[in-house]
C-alpha cells in the first residue's frame, strides 16, 4: 500500500497523508520515501537483468521457440508499439529525456458501425487502442532499444500476426524500432505530420490567416488520401530555405519527402491500422510528468531511474505481480 501511495501521490507529503487515511497508521513522507524508492529499484535491477538476457547473443543449441523473457499478458492479435520522449529535471543535470514506449494491442471493427459519425474517419474502420504496457526510463537510444526489444518479447510482438508502429518520425525511433521488429508497419502519427503542415502555412501567411487555412486543407486533402507527392511538391514551390523561417518550416520538404512510405494514410486507414500515436504522448503525462515533473531542484539520476521502473509496472497494471515476484521465496 505504501509504495503504490508514494507512486501514485504527486510527493510523498501527499502520499504520507494517503496511506494514513487509507490504513490508518502514520507514515514519514522520508520513510515513505525509502520503501518506494528501494522497491523501484529492485524492479530496475530486475529490468535490467532482463534486457541483458533478451538482448544477449544467440547460444548454441538454443531454440527459436525458447523464451528468454517470461510473457506477461501477451498479445495474440494485431499490435502496436509507439516511442517517444518526456522531459525531466534531473540534479545536477538539468533538463534530461525520459524515453518511453508503450504496447497496445489493437482491435478493429467494421467501417459501417461508425458511419454516422463526423470527422474525416467517419467512414474508415474503427480502430481501438486497449491492454497497454510500458518501458520508462533515463536512456539513450540504444539502451532504450533493449527495453523496447524486451518489453516487445513480454508482449508476444513476436508473434503477434500483424504490428504496426505509430510514431512522430524521429530518426532514432525509426531506428531502434526496425532493428527490433522489422516487420511492423511504420507510420508517422497523423497529428504530427499535419501539424507540420499547418506550422507552414501559418509561417507563410500568419497565423490562422483565410490564406493559410485554405492552403492547409488542400494539403491536408492529399495528405489523409497518401499523395504525400503532392504535398512535398506544394512545399518545394513556397520557397522555404529562407532564414527568416524557422527550422521546423525550412525541413518540412525534407520531412515529407523522407517518409513518404510512412505516410501512406489512405491504405493505413483501409487496412485497419492506428494513425495516432495518442496512447505514448498520454504516458508522457500520466507515467512521467504527474510524479516526476515537479518544481524545485529535480530528482537525483539514480532515484529517478527507480521510480520511472515502479511507475512502468504501476502503468502497465502489473504492480502486483511484480511485487509478488520480488518477494523472497518462502522458507
Amino acid at each position: 500500500m505504501a509504495t503504490r501511495q508514494g507512486l501514485q501521490a504527486q510527493s510523498f507529503d501527499l502520499a504520507a497523508e494517503a496511506y494514513e487515511d487509507a490504513v490508518g497508521g502514520a507514515m514519514s513522507p522520508d520513510s515513505l520515501r525509502r520503501v518506494t524508492e528501494g522497491w523501484g529499484q529492485a524492479v530496475e535491477a530486475r529490468r535490467v537483468a532482463d534486457a541483458d538476457c533478451a538482448n544477449a547473443p544467440g547460444r548454441v543449441g538454443e531454440s527459436p521457440r525458447d523464451r528468454r523473457v517470461a510473457e506477461i499478458e501477451p498479445i495474440r492479435g494485431p499490435a502496436n508499439l509507439s516511442t517517444d520522449g518526456a522531459m525531466v529535471l534531473v540534479r545536477g543535470e538539468g533538463w534530461k529525456e525520459v524515453k518511453l514506449t508503450a504496447i497496445s494491442e489493437v482491435q478493429v471493427q467494421a467501417a459501417g458501425e461508425r458511419a454516422r459519425q463526423a470527422g474525416r474517419r467517419a467512414h474508415d474502420p474503427l480502430v481501438e487502442l486497449s491492454h497497454h504496457s510500458y518501458q520508462a526510463g533515463l536512456w539513450d537510444a540504444d539502451t532504450m532499444a533493449q527495453h523496447q526489444y524486451t518489453e516487445g518479447l513480454r508482449r508476444g510482438l513476436d508473434g503477434c500476426p500483424r504490428l504496426s508502429s505509430v510514431n512522430d518520425g524521429a530518426e532514432w525511433i525509426e531506428r531502434i524500432t526496425a532493428t527490433n521488429f522489422p516487420d511492423a508497419q511504420q507510420i508517422v502519427d497523423w497529428s504530427h505530420a499535419s501539424g507540420r503542415v499547418t506550422a507552414v502555412a501559418n509561417a507563410v501567411w500568419g497565423d490562422q490567416t483565410p490564406a493559410a487555412q485554405a492552403w492547409t486543407e488542400q494539403q491536408l486533402d492529399w495528405l489523409w488520401a497518401g499523395q504525400v507527392g503532392e504535398v512535398v511538391t506544394g512545399l518545394e514551390r513556397l520557397g522555404l530555405n529562407q532564414e527568416r523561417y524557422p527550422a521546423e518550416v525550412r525541413q518540412a520538404p525534407g520531412y515529407f519527402r523522407s517518409n513518404q512510405d510512412r505516410m501512406r494514410y489512405d491504405q493505413f486507414r483501409a487496412a485497419g491500422y492506428p494513425i495516432g500515436s495518442g496512447t505514448v504522448e498520454s504516458a508522457a503525462n500520466t507515467l512521467v510528468h504527474h510524479r516526476l515533473r515537479r518544481p524545485g531542484r529535480g530528482w537525483q539520476r539514480n532515484y529517478a531511474q527507480a521510480m520511472l521502473a515502479g511507475l512502468s509496472e504501476l502503468s502497465s497494471r502489473r504492480f502486483e505481480h511484480t511485487w509478488q515476484s520480488l518477494l523472497p521465496p518462502a522458507a
